[in-house]
């Protein structure tokens, strides 16, 4: 393992069936005004809302609400949650929902109190915040994003057909009851359970060291795996269901990138084509990623070497009488069986994207210097394609 690093998670996290009873407790460290927020309403109707608000009762806050926060966040919508907690002088945010919710409570959080632009200062510039910060918390009902322990916001600009990320801070604290990811349709489930696999991807396929990192990543990616096959034939299994929720936390709360380069150019593909058809997130990621994957091979002879461990140490595939490419391109095939059993998005024309889209798309999609080998515009237009 080479390298220097710090590692630090300020975020507390509850888990667990009773996990929501801390809420009260938790807001009693805060001054009373809070600010909750939330999506399209399905909490009040799945009786989430009412817990809620039970626990805010309880710790005698005074409550202000915004909802209609969409699954991939806009910064108008980000300017209208900053203004109102601006004007009401809110001492706390608090996110009922799954990690758009978070990730929206982060940015209004940032962007209360800065007096010009934040999609231009901090999502187009990554300019340093400095002004007050709102403290935010979470109670999560959806598995994926990792958002509940890590600093990272994704805000959506459809003028711009952009959709970018800024860290700002984690959450001071967040409520992970699996039972609430119940409320999630299955086809939101598997593109979260996706979102996770290609965190753990991403931290992964980089560097040629041996990495503790990368060891702990490959028994995330078993675990999940396994959960993600129970919850598709049940999504009611709590067991599996609290898997996948813990191993979400774990794929992106910075402990297996220490020492790493890291990629994200799946992220970075899939970003872009949701900036123009505002797909689901993980189904994006899942439409980019064979293409994306097999250039890497092609390309590079140490990420065939990576993509090899991937197949024998995650998806059991026998390195016997084969060649190295042979046993990656085995172990990505493997995955895509995996994928296509969960009935993910296996290309971006069902994202939505039309091949008109492509140049646009490319245009808005960042390149990544961190992975085994570094794209330019056309390979990216060419993997763009390729994912048809």
């Amino acid at each position: 393992m080479l390298g220097n690093f710090t590692f630090h998670n300020p975020t507390k996290l509850h888990f667990g069936e009773d996990s929501l009873s801390k809420l009260s407790e938790e807001l009693k460290n805060y001054d009373k005004k809070v600010m909750l927020c939330y999506g399209g309403g399905s909490i009040k109707r799945n009786g989430i809302y009412d817990q809620v608000m039970a626990e805010l009762k309880k710790a005698g806050c005074e409550v202000v609400e915004i909802a209609g926060v969409m699954p991939n966040p806009t910064i108008e919508k980000v300017l209208e949650g900053a203004h109102m907690a601006r004007q009401e002088n809110v001492d706390f945010i608090l996110g009922v929902g799954g990690g758009s919710t978070v990730d929206y409570c982060k940015a209004v959080a940032g962007s209360a109190w800065y007096d010009g632009d934040p999609w231009e200062y901090y999502f187009k510039n990554w300019q340093p915040m400095t002004c007050r910060w709102i403290p935010v918390g979470c109670v999560l009902t959806m598995a994926g994003t990792g958002s509940e322990m890590d600093s990272c916001s994704v805000i959506s600009s459809h003028t711009e057909n952009r959709k970018l990320f800024y860290n700002f801070r984690n959450p001071d604290f967040s409520i992970l009851n699996p039972r609430f990811t119940f409320t999630v349709p299955k086809y939101q489930m598997v593109a979260g359970i996706y979102d996770i696999m290609s965190h753990i991807l991403e931290q992964y396929l980089s560097g040629t060291d041996d990495n503790t990192s990368d060891y702990i990543a490959e028994g995330l990616m078993r675990s999940l795996i396994v959960s993600s096959r129970k919850a598709n034939v049940n999504p009611e299994d709590y067991e599996a269901r609290s898997n996948i929720m813990w191993t979400a936390t774990w794929a992106l709360n910075t402990l297996i990138d220490r020492a790493k380069a890291t990629d994200w150019m799946v992220h970075m593909l899939g970003q872009a084509v949701a900036a123009y058809t505002d797909a689901t997130h993980g189904h994006t990621l899942a439409a980019v990623s064979g293409a994306y994957y097999r250039l890497l091979i092609s390309k590079s002879p140490d990420a065939v070497q990576k993509f090899k461990r991937l197949a024998m140490n995650v998806w059991g595939v026998s390195a016997e009488v084969k060649t190295d490419e042979q046993v990656a391109m085995e172990g990505l095939e493997t995955m895509e069986q995996w994928m296509r059993e969960l009935g993910l998005a296996m290309n971006i024309t069902d994202c939505g994207a039309k091949p008109e889209l492509i140049e646009g798309m490319a245009d808005a999609c960042p390149i990544c210097q961190g992975g085994y080998y570094i794209l330019n515009r056309d390979e990216v237009v060419q993997v763009l394609k390729d994912s048809l």
